[in-house]
Formats: C-alpha cells, structure tokens, sequence
C-alpha cells in the first residue's frame, strides 16, 4: 500500500506561478514512475506530467516549456512546478503513482485571470 499526500495548491494570478508537492508514505521499495493528473470541471481527468525514475520525463503538450516535474527519493517527495500559468490550467491536481490505483486526495489549483 501507499498513500500519497499532494500540497501546495491554491488562487493564484494569470502568469504566476505554484509548486505542487506529493509526499509518498507506506509499503514499498523503490517508486516506480510518478505521475501528475488534473481535472477540470466537467472534463476528464487529464495526465499533465511523469517522471520514470529520476530523469525520464513527459509532459502534455499543453503544459510544455510552463511546467517541470520532479522527485526526491530521499524525501519520498514528487514535486509539480507550474509557471506562467493560465486560467485554464484550473483544475484539481492528483498525484498517482503510474499504472496503479494509488491516488491522492487531490489539490485545487485556480488561476484567475
């Protein structure tokens, strides 16, 4: 089992910035692939980034070149940096640890233009 804690979320202006944590806990060995979802109202819940061990990553386009994901090991910690963000970039942003079903809780993020 693991349970996964997201943080950093909150109101913010077109063009700031936040920095999204996920804080990783219980029965494992090593993290496998890390992942960063959002979703939006009234639309389906979107992968925005992955990390696949420390340096592999991946984004949707949609977030390229504004948003870098990241891990520590040593702090069990996946890390969602978002720059110049947009209004729609609101959404509720989960953490997840890729191919399984371990989700956290989730953290709103709201950017208002």
């Amino acid at each position: 089992q693991v349970q996964l804690v997201e943080s950093g979320g909150g109101l913010v202006q077109r063009g700031g910035s936040l920095r999204l944590s996920c804080l990783a806990s219980g029965s494992y060995d090593r993290l496998p692939a890390m992942a960063w979802y959002r979703q939006a109202p009234g639309k389906q819940r979107e992968l925005v980034a992955l990390v696949i061990g420390g340096a592999k990553t991946k984004y949707a386009d949609s977030v390229k070149g504004r948003f870098t994901i990241s891990r520590d090991n040593t702090k069990n910690t996946v890390y969602l940096e978002m720059n110049s963000l947009k209004p729609e970039d609101t959404a509720v942003y989960y953490c997840r640890v890729s191919g399984t079903n371990f989700w956290g809780q989730g953290t709103q993020v709201t950017v208002s233009s």
